[in-house]
């Protein structure tokens, strides 16, 4: 079992070997151990205090040493968002197959879709990923964006320079950009969603009317303790860096950080923790209570991205559409879903799908659901169980990839679920 340190953005220190942390200065002449000094830093030097995000690394040997990068294959990874039109429609997807040959979790990305770039740090891309094999000898880094992976199914270990984090389906882990880690299977398969959020770093939402307490408590994200590996030998480093991927060669593992201290680490979350708020009297609040992290925007109100769930919850207003509502909406929402079912769809909606709903186009609750939801008996709360759906959501358009539009899992009979929407206007009837 590993160990964790609980909080959201605490200053955290943490070392693998006794007397690793140099005391009172962040570079000394010498390091415990023979080890060097880094500093990673998340933001700006002079980023306010309260946003400023860095940590003091104390490795065997330095991040620069490996061999020049050279460009390699980036697969199904796509960062430029315009190669075809965007369309309008809604559209949803079936859950990736698994693969027919050996593949790990950077081979195993296939992006969606996205807007904005790495090149202007705006924007953000919402991928898939599935994979059958542990990355061995192979460590990843982002230098576009940070990552926000939400695994779906089988436990996975992320192996990072500051620590081990182990996660299962319904668990969130957050990789801080240019963060150096690799993914084992801990089963046979890993498949999920990871969010790639090129802007401002996550950070839990500030609660306003709620008061102190609700939605995700800082206690409940948990970092992990220094853990390094002193391993000599051939290792492989991949970047994506400005869109691409490029590959250099390490003598030794770089996951070789033996004591650290600072704010800008990896973290996970249990979403099964999470305080679901929600009315006791009649209508919905905006689906805005269910946020978990976002990504502020440079305009005051508004995020670049949300990451929103729909965990299990009690349903009980009165003379009230329980379900989701029909809407359309300025934000463009991403949607997927970890385990159970989704309560406003009746069918379709598979665990390890995915679906698109982009700005201003019309989506809501199927047919069935309607009827349903329409004739419920109000006098008794819905008790909504074993089920936990998640939402990317963002202020400017997701535009889908040519993969995403042409790929075998896209429903092209979508569009059939609000067909069957009866005609119940009657002007003679108020």
């Amino acid at each position: 079992m590993h160990k964790y340190q609980s909080g959201f953005g605490n200053e955290f220190a943490t070392e693998a070997l006794p007397g690793a942390l140099p005391e009172g200065r962040n570079s000394p002449q010498r390091c415990p151990y023979g080890l060097y000094a880094e500093q990673l830093s998340g933001t700006s030097f002079t980023a306010l205090r309260a946003d400023n995000r860095r940590s003091w690394l104390y490795r065997i040997r330095p991040s620069a040493m490996h061999t020049p990068f050279e460009r390699i294959d980036a697969g199904r990874i796509v960062s430029d968002f315009g190669a075809v039109p965007a369309p309008p429609n809604q559209l949803r997807w079936n859950p990736l197959p698994p693969p027919k040959v050996p593949t790990d979790f950077i081979q195993g990305i296939v992006t969606m879709a996205g807007n904005g770039d790495p090149h202007a740090q705006s924007g953000a891309a919402a991928h898939l990923y599935i994979a059958n094999r542990s990355m061995t000898r192979r460590v990843f880094y982002n230098a576009d964006g940070e990552m926000l992976i939400v695994p779906q199914q089988g436990r996975q270990r992320f192996v990072t320079e500051l620590g081990v984090i182990e996660a299962e389906p319904q668990d969130i882990v957050v990789i801080p950009r240019g963060v150096r880690f690799r993914v084992e299977l801990l089963d046979d398969l890993a498949r999920g969603y990871i969010c790639e959020n090129y802007g401002a770093n996550f950070r839990l939402p500030d609660l306003g009317p709620i008061g102190s307490n609700g939605l995700a408590n800082p206690r409940d994200f948990l970092t992990p303790v220094a853990a390094y590996e002193d391993i000599d030998g051939p290792h492989e480093l991949v970047a994506k860096f400005m869109g691409q991927l490029w590959s250099a060669q390490m003598t030794h593992s770089p996951i070789d950080v033996v004591a650290w201290h600072g704010n800008y680490a990896p973290y996970k979350y249990d979403l099964r923790r999470f305080n679901a708020i929600g009315s006791i009297s009649y209508d919905h609040p905006d689906p805005s209570i269910f946020l978990v992290l976002h990504s502020a925007s440079d305009t005051p109100g508004v995020s670049s991205i949300d990451f929103v769930i729909f965990p299990p919850r009690v349903l009980a207003m009165q003379d009230t559409f329980r379900p989701p509502w029909f809407h359309r909406n300025i934000a463009s929402e991403f949607m997927g879903l970890v385990h159970g079912a989704y309560d406003a769809k009746a069918e379709g909606f598979s665990p390890g799908g995915a679906s698109l709903h982009n700005s201003m186009t019309g989506h809501g609750p199927d047919a069935e659901t309607f009827e349903k939801a329409s004739h419920a008996d109000l006098s008794k709360p819905d008790v909504i169980r074993d089920t936990m759906a998640f939402m990317f959501e963002t202020r400017c358009v997701l535009r889908p990839t040519r993969h995403a539009l042409e790929s075998a899992e896209l429903q092209d009979d979508y569009y059939r679920c609000w067909q069957g929407l009866q005609k119940h206007f009657d002007p003679n009837k108020p």
